[in-house]
C-alpha cells in the first residue's frame, strides 16, 4: 500500500515536546512504523504536519508545491507566539525564509562575498582558537564541554568572521546561544540584542569598511544598486549567526558522546584522522545536530502527499525531521569505518 494514502486523523496530533525528544529516535521510528508524515504540535501550540519518511522528506525539501515564504501564514505563527521568521524581528529577509526567484537572487549576492580566500583564510583562525580553547581548560577535575568550547568555538569565529568588534563578543555570544531556543524567556530579548548590533555594524561597515565578511555582504549591495536592503544584509548576517552557531555547538556535543559511546570507532579515528571527512558525515546523520529544518515549508494546495489540510493550507506547517530521516537502512552506508 502507497504509505501517502494513509495519513492519520487530524485529532491525533503528535506532540513534540521535551518529553518526546529526550526519546526521539525510537519515538521517529513507532511514527515511521504508521506512515511517512503525521499531524502534530509543535512549540508553542502551533499545528502542523511532520515528515519522519526519508522518500517524502527528500520530495518535500524540492516540491514545488511548498514554500518557505512564512508571509501567508503570519496569522497562525503570530497567534502561537512565534517570531522567527519575520523581517527586523527573528530571521527573515535572507534566503532560508525565501522562495525562487527570491531565494536564487539572495543566495548568489551572499555567495559573492564568500571568496576562496575569504574560506582559505579560516581554517587556521579557527584551529588557534580551538588550540587556545583547548589550552584554556583546567589541568584536572571536571568541565562543562559545551560552556567551555564547543559553544565558545562557533561563536568566536563567527563573530570574527563578521567583524564584530572584541568589546561586543561577550553579549554576541550570550545572544547567539538563545536566539533559537524558542521557549526561553531569553529569546526575543536575544534576537533584539543580534538584530541592534547587527543594524549598527552594517552602518559602520559602510561608514569605514574593513577585510570582513559584513563589510563584503555591504559593498555587494552598494555595488549592485541597492540589491540587497537593510533588512536583507542584518537578515543574512543572522541566519549565517543562527545557522552556524547552534548546529556546530550540537555537532561537537553530539560526535564527543557518540565516540564515547562506540571507543572502537574513537580508536579508530586516532589510528587513520584521515577518515575524519567522513566521520563528520557520519556524526551528522547518526545524531542530526540540527532536529527540523531552519524554515517549516507550506503547501500551496490544500492536498498534497494524500494528506488534505484544514482550512487555509498557508496555516499548515510542514517539518521534515532530520533526526528522523537519515535512519533508514537501505539509504545509510558507514563512510568513516573502511
Amino acid at each position: 500500500m502507497n504509505p501517502h494514502e494513509e495519513c492519520p486523523d487530524q485529532d491525533g496530533r503528535v506532540v513534540i515536546d521535551p518529553v518526546f525528544k529526550a526519546d526521539a529516535p525510537a519515538r521517529y521510528a513507532r511514527l515511521r512504523g504508521f506512515g511517512p508524515i503525521h499531524p502534530t504540535e509543535f512549540h508553542l501550540g502551533l499545528k502542523g504536519w511532520v515528515i519522519v519518511g526519508h522518500d517524502l522528506a527528500r520530495e518535500a525539501l524540492t516540491h514545488p508545491a511548498l514554500l518557505k515564504d512564512a508571509t501567508p501564514a503570519a496569522d497562525a505563527l503570530a497567534a502561537a507566539g512565534y517570531v522567527l521568521h519575520k523581517p527586523s524581528v527573528g530571521l527573515g529577509a535572507q534566503m532560508m525564509e525565501a522562495d525562487p526567484p527570491e531565494h536564487t537572487r539572495l543566495r548568489r549576492l551572499a555567495s559573492a562575498a564568500f571568496t576562496q580566500r575569504r574560506t582559505a583564510e579560516l581554517a587556521p583562525r579557527i584551529e588557534r582558537i580551538a588550540h587556545d580553547l583547548i589550552d584554556a581548560l583546567p589541568p584536572a577535575g571536571e568541565a562543562d564541554l559545551v560552556e567551555v568550547f564547543n559553544a565558545p568555538l562557533p561563536a568566536t569565529v563567527i563573530a570574527e568572521l563578521l567583524g564584530i568588534p572584541e568589546e561586543h563578543h561577550p553579549d554576541f555570544r550570550r545572544w547567539s546561544a538563545h536566539a533559537l531556543r524558542v521557549a526561553s524567556p531569553e529569546h526575543r530579548p536575544a534576537l533584539a540584542g543580534l538584530h541592534g548590533l547587527l543594524a549598527d555594524l552594517v552602518a559602520d561597515k559602510r561608514r569605514r569598511p574593513q577585510d570582513d565578511l559584513l563589510s563584503a555582504l555591504v559593498a555587494v549591495r552598494d555595488e549592485e544598486d541597492g540589491r540587497l536592503t537593510e533588512e536583507e544584509l542584518v537578515g543574512t548576517a543572522m541566519m549565517l549567526i543562527v545557522a552556524g552557531h547552534e548546529s556546530t555547538v550540537n555537532l561537537l556535543g553530539n560526535a564527543v558522546l557518540a565516540l564515547l559511546q562506540h571507543p572502537e570507532q574513537l580508536g579508530l579515528l586516532r589510528e587513520r584522522p584521515e577518515l575524519m571527512p567522513g566521520a563528520v558525515e557520519e556524526f551528522l546523520r547518526y545524531d542530526t545536530s540540527s532536529s527540523a529544518p531552519p524554515a517549516a515549508t507550506r503547501p500551496r494546495t490544500s492536498n498534497w502527499a494524500g494528506c488534505r489540510f484544514p482550512g487555509a493550507a498557508w496555516s499548515s506547517s510542514l517539518s521534515v525531521r532530520r533526526g528522523a530521516t537519515p535512519r533508514r537502512p537501505r539509504t545509510t552506508t558507514r563512510p568513516f569505518s573502511t
